[in-house]
């Protein structure tokens, strides 16, 4: 399918995130696009599938693109891969830490209304599936169920990485960005800490993406502004914390795809979350903490039956 891609978009990243974009979205058969809120706000969106409506959050530090190796296992379902605002291609914006969560939760209401989505399943990867989940708190009936691909920062258990944590300090991650020129081996380097140092080589378009994101100084501010909306210098914020009495409160069918050894969330946390919530399944796979790098075949099978299972 032929993307929409325009190169004046190019005027808000770097040339070299647009091309890689039109290289990964063409060689994955998808559409892309923009959609305008109603609040204004340009957000990009990777298309593909037909079936029932999923809607793919990606992680931090990363895009949509690091969802595309799903897609071709996922046809069944009408994917959405929304590149967040300031990630990917989408337009930047700001959203004050002390109001972090509000904001999100209208934000997703305006993309599904833009997508003409009156509900939808939502998948949320890492720091995307603490906006998912958050969603699926607040706006129920607009959640036809849940998925977290890969463990879910902010939930019980956590175990927030000290290069995270140093990168919501405001002074420090200002220092580091500085300082720090981005390639192939910082990535994967960073990618080892999670437990996928090798999975990566895997996918070596994805590898430039994330070098690429890591250089486009508009990606950059908004990972380290929503960094900082979850995290203090003294740990996460209470007010984004992800607590056990909300868990229970999920009142949606919810996947979980875990990897054995995530670093973020141990297995036994996984478990334990996976108990508070309802209706939960935890699938658990020989990964780390992005199960889609190695095992993208098998993540795309448990995320298409259990969407068999919502019919």
């Amino acid at each position: 399918m032929k993307t929409t891609l325009s190169r004046r978009h190019q005027a808000v990243h770097p040339t070299a995130v647009y091309e890689r974009y039109e290289q990964m979205v063409r060689a994955a058969g998808a559409h892309s696009r923009f959609v305008r809120t109603s609040s204004g706000r340009r957000i990009h969106v990777i298309e593909s599938g037909d079936g029932p409506p999923v809607v793919h959050l990606h992680g931090n530090n990363t895009s949509s693109l690091s969802h595309v190796m799903l897609l071709d296992q996922l046809s069944s379902v009408r994917s959405f891969l929304v590149d967040r605002p300031g990630f990917g291609l989408s337009e930047p914006d700001d959203f004050p830490a002390e109001t972090f969560r509000r904001d999100i939760v209208r934000l997703l209401d305006e993309i599904l209304d833009a997508l003409d989505l009156e509900s939808a399943v939502l998948l949320g990867a890492s720091g995307g599936g603490v906006l998912a989940t958050w969603y699926a708190l607040d706006r129920p009936a607009r959640v036809r169920a849940l998925v977290m691909l890969g463990s879910v920062p902010l939930l019980p258990g956590a175990r927030i990485p000290l290069g995270l944590r140093l990168m919501a300090t405001p002074a420090l991650g200002r220092l580091l960005r500085r300082v720090v020129r981005p390639d192939r081996r910082m990535m994967r380097r960073l990618l080892a800490t999670m437990g996928e140092g090798d999975t990566i080589l895997q996918h070596p378009a994805l590898l430039d993406s994330l070098v690429d994101a890591a250089r486009d100084p508009l990606a950059v501010r908004a990972n380290a502004a929503e960094l900082r909306a979850f995290l203090s210098p003294l740990g996460v914020r209470p007010a984004t914390r992800i607590r056990p009495d909300e868990l229970r409160r999920i009142a949606r069918p919810t996947l979980m795809i875990w990897g054995d050894h995530d670093p973020v969330v141990p297995i036994a946390a996984a478990r334990s979350v996976a108990q508070l919530i309802p209706e939960a399944r935890l699938v658990v796979l020989p990964a780390g903490h992005v199960p889609q790098l190695g095992h993208p075949d098998r993540v795309a099978e448990h995320v298409a039956a259990f969407m068999h299972t919502l019919r």
